[in-house]
């Protein structure tokens, strides 16, 4: 834990905590609903690992494949203008994020790592805190990893970090958000809630973090008009603290003791 993530986590509260009032896709979700001070502790903590994880990523990705890039292509990179550079970094970042998002879908070991995210029952801006920090350190470096061996520029990269911060509480947050045609382009909190969504046609479906126009390209977007989930969460019996959460991945099935989830059908 440290000053800039409660800072962070304070403005968040200034932000979302209205809209979601004034805007809600669920308007008697409390505030305070169930698990929110589980998922506080992981955005208050889940921090540093997964800054250490994306470091050590980036520094054995540059100190090795690094060395194939010549050096001219980072000067063409980094001396486009910001903004042109930031708009690059989101498509090529998505890419990365949807090719990862989609591993941790099909391959069992790495779902038991995503399967903590997808065990939130109620969604709202703090649940997209609720990330394994294996899940979220493998996830950013196959999104940022070829952005750092392109050259993009610092201010281009951090500015992007804060783009796609916001994105991300935007789409777990508890709000009714229509945003018309552009959501076949621009992923949406509709489009990110059927991700979570605990019912069979929405498996799998909408892995993009902020391009939904590569999940309708790839065949895997699922918007079914104007309607939204009837309910989040996994069969996985997913254990309810942190600590826990944190050890279920690597625990063998028959030592977990959890009572199976009241979403097993």
């Amino acid at each position: 834990m440290d000053i800039l993530n409660i800072k962070a986590l304070l403005i968040a509260v200034l932000i979302f905590v209205p809209i979601e009032y004034l805007f809600a896709l669920r308007p008697h979700q409390k505030i305070l609903r169930k698990a929110f001070f589980n998922d506080l502790i992981y955005a208050l903590f889940n921090g540093i690992p997964i800054s250490l994880g994306l470091i050590a990523a980036i520094t054995l990705a540059t100190s090795t494949v690094g060395r194939l890039v010549p050096a001219y292509v980072g000067s063409a990179v980094s001396s486009q203008p910001v903004w042109l550079q930031v708009s690059e970094i989101i498509v090529i970042a998505d890419v990365g994020f949807y090719l990862a998002h989609r591993t941790f879908h099909a391959v069992p070991f790495l779902w038991r790592f995503h399967s903590i995210h997808h065990s939130i029952e109620e969604l709202d801006w703090l649940a997209a805190h609720r990330i394994h920090p294996v899940d979220q350190a493998l996830t950013k470096s196959a999104s940022l990893v070829p952005v750092y061996l392109l050259g993009f520029s610092s201010p281009a990269i951090a500015l992007f970090a804060i783009i796609f911060h916001v994105h991300g509480l935007l789409l777990h947050a508890n709000v009714r958000l229509n945003i018309g045609p552009l959501r076949w382009l621009i992923a949406s909190p509709q489009f990110h809630h059927w991700h979570h969504a605990h019912e069979r046609a929405a498996y799998d479906k909408n892995f993009a973090g902020q391009l939904s126009l590569i999940d309708a390209l790839l065949g895997t977007m699922y918007l079914p008009g104007n309607a939204v989930p009837e309910r989040y969460g996994v069969d996985d019996p997913i254990p309810s603290t942190y600590v826990e959460q944190l050890a279920y991945p690597v625990i063998p099935k028959g030592r977990i003791n959890e009572a199976p989830s009241t979403r097993d059908t």
